[in-house]
């Protein structure tokens, strides 16, 4: 399916004043594949088979010119910061010598002045305290990519001979509560609308992540997300969330910042927050795959095949080409990328049409609400009436 399906005109865009934005965040694929074998991944069992005729691990050469695109860029765009996100599958397979020294490589690189937050996202199972000092010596965060804080949870992640994930997963978790606090990044934890939040959200706490972040499984109106019904006024999902955001917000005191509950407030209050999923804040993260291929963020790897796919490399490409990309541009472009009923929403700001993954239905492209559409209206219009609760004078 071609891009232009996205229904954005990249050039009238353009006309009308719409500048891109510079990419601020390189997530890096170091390695294609993984040892788990979680059969809800979106990764390796969705629409998009690309995974299979990557390079399992990225080259040396591939990881050189890489970090010379990253520092291109920052210097084109005299950019004060970047993040680099270590990614996979799971990125510890492609081994911590390798890790260290790519960042290290980037800070070598990137301009004076330019600084670097290097992070990786990892399902902690091969995590241990030598890898963590190993990580720790170019100070790599770490983020814990989990179903929850108890075994049953986690019941579905399992490697590929079929034996749980969870005991390496609750070392991974107390090692960055612990002795590696530093390094710890936080908790992601995917939505099951058939678990009791109360108990999720308990479970996670006792993890003792710094942050959380809870996302939405990847769906959209071709291939709906489990759980979701075809009715309106259903909203499992909303639902869910509105009940962990009570335990948050209700408690004496906070143990943990909620990044989607933040940013939701913020976003209300009229801050420019954004997340992948909230907000209209122009998207400035690319992908870099294993074998050098510049693409899209990998939830698009749920609509079809190739979608992620840009058609440019590192090799031959500056990272400014990707940004001329339609698909790019449309999620750079704000308002003007949603359809009509979108941008006639009160809470359109707020929600900003959702995750452009969650857009897509087969023939029509993007260009439509979310498939979450009810789910977002009932928690942003729940976690606003319970911040003007909270606003509002106490009675005398």
């Amino acid at each position: 399916m071609p891009w232009p399906l996205t229904g954005f005109d990249v050039a009238a865009s353009r006309a009308r004043g719409v500048h891109p934005v510079p990419f601020d965040q390189f997530v890096v694929k170091v390695h294609s594949r993984c040892n788990l074998a979680c059969q809800y991944c979106y990764m390796y069992f969705g629409a998009d088979g690309g995974w299979r005729r990557q390079p399992v691990t990225a080259a040396p050469a591939m990881l050189e010119q890489t970090a010379r695109r990253i520092a291109e860029h920052a210097a084109a765009h005299r950019l004060p910061a970047v993040s680099v996100v270590l990614h996979g599958g799971e990125p510890l397979l492609a081994g911590t010598a390798t890790l260290a020294g790519f960042v290290a490589r980037v800070r070598e690189l990137v301009p004076v002045g330019c600084s670097v937050r290097a992070s990786m996202q990892t399902n902690g199972s091969l995590l241990t305290s030598a890898r963590l000092r190993a990580l720790a010596t170019q100070r790599i965060g770490v983020g814990l990519s989990i179903d929850g804080g108890l075994p049953e949870h986690n019941a579905r992640r399992t490697d590929h001979a079929g034996r749980p994930a969870w005991p390496g997963i609750q070392r991974a978790a107390a090692l960055l509560a612990g002795p590696y606090r530093r390094m710890y990044g936080g908790v992601l934890c995917v939505v099951d609308p058939l678990t009791d939040p109360g108990e999720v959200y308990g479970s996670l706490l006792t993890l003792d992540p710094p942050s959380l972040n809870f996302l939405l499984p990847h769906g959209n109106w071709t291939t709906p997300p489990p759980g979701l019904p075809a009715t309106d006024d259903a909203t499992p999902y909303g639902d869910w969330l509105a009940a962990v955001f009570d335990l948050w917000w209700n408690a004496d005191r906070r143990r943990t910042r909620v990044r989607l509950f933040q940013e939701a407030i913020a976003l209300l209050l009229g801050a420019p927050a954004a997340t992948e999923s909230l907000g209209l804040r122009p998207v400035s993260a690319v992908v870099i795959e294993t074998d050098g291929g510049i693409e899209q963020m990998d939830a698009l790897k749920t609509t079809y095949e190739g979608a992620a796919a840009t058609g440019l490399d590192i090799h031959r490409h500056p990272l400014d080409a990707a940004l001329d990309h339609p698909g790019i541009a449309a999620r750079q472009a704000g308002a003007a990328a949603l359809p009509p009923g979108c941008r006639a929403c009160p809470l359109m700001t707020v929600c900003g049409g959702g995750n452009y993954a969650h857009r897509y239905r087969a023939g029509e492209g993007f260009h439509n609400p979310s498939v979450y559409c009810a789910d977002l209206r009932r928690l942003l219009t729940h976690i606003a009436h319970r911040v003007a609760e909270a606003a509002a004078p106490s009675p005398r």
